[in-house]
């Protein structure tokens, strides 16, 4: 049997074991299986290789993206740019950690927007926030960063709320945030809403559920939404590829 999985928490929301599942069946991969792993602390990662020899890979997934560098014998470039791993390769006894997230939002951005030439405002300074960082730059848009403390970003939310005005300056705007995640559906990241331009682009790496109210809020003032669906997909063919490399 190979064995894949997701590592995180919570997990139980994620699609990626249904992706994973349906892919196995499509290829007549009867002896691979893909298990979750709900993992509160990082502590207990070395003992999940230990506990399961025939563990080939997992994905990573909120709120272990950086935490579990420290635990890997080597980072892939990817990794290195982005400073946060979502994917982890088993080779012999090594562990390598790759970053398809950051490719997988580049990607999908790419082929939503196409060219785009104004400024991007990203919500939340976590491993995924720097996948997008890392995706804009590629893209060479430019960005500035609201997080919860002034060393966090460019912004705080407190600073939004006195500025409300500072969001009318962006025409991308990104939720990098868990705020919305089922199943905590009725939360969402707290910016002034009434100030998004009509036309402008609101992107949430939240698949589940569908429609946040993050994207409900932006389409209320006339904005595109798109959620994280095609950028999971994305990230997880790319996982595949590493997996089977």
């Amino acid at each position: 049997m190979e064995k894949y999985g997701l590592i995180g928490f919570p997990v139980g929301h994620s699609y990626s074991q249904g992706f994973f599942q349906k892919k196995f069946k499509k290829l007549g991969l009867t002896d691979h299986a893909y298990e979750l792993f709900e993992m509160e602390h990082l502590n207990e990662f070395p003992a999940l290789w230990l506990r399961h020899e025939d563990l080939k890979g997992v994905n990573v997934t909120v709120p272990h993206k950086e935490g579990v560098l420290k635990y890997l014998d080597k980072q892939d470039s990817s990794a290195i740019k982005v400073g946060a791993a979502n994917v982890i390769l088993r080779k012999g006894r090594k562990l390598i950690g790759y970053n398809t997230d950051y490719m997988a939002f580049r990607d999908s951005l790419s082929d939503w927007m196409g060219k785009y030439s104004g400024e991007a405002l990203i919500l939340g300074s976590g491993g995924a926030s720097k996948a997008v960082q890392a995706a804009l730059s590629d893209l060479s848009i430019p960005y500035s960063q609201v997080s919860r403390s002034v060393q966090g970003g460019d912004y705080t939310y407190e600073q939004l709320a006195i500025n409300p005005e500072i969001i009318s300056r962006f025409q991308l705007i990104i939720n990098t945030t868990p705020l919305g995640m089922h199943p905590n559906n009725d939360t969402t990241p707290d910016i002034p809403y009434q100030y998004i331009k009509k036309g402008s682009f609101l992107y949430d790496l939240i698949y589940n559920p569908e429609e946040t109210v993050f994207l409900k809020k932006g389409k209320e003032q006339g904005a595109k939404t798109k959620n994280g669906l095609e950028m999971l997909e994305l990230q997880a063919e790319r996982s595949w590829d590493i997996w089977k490399s």
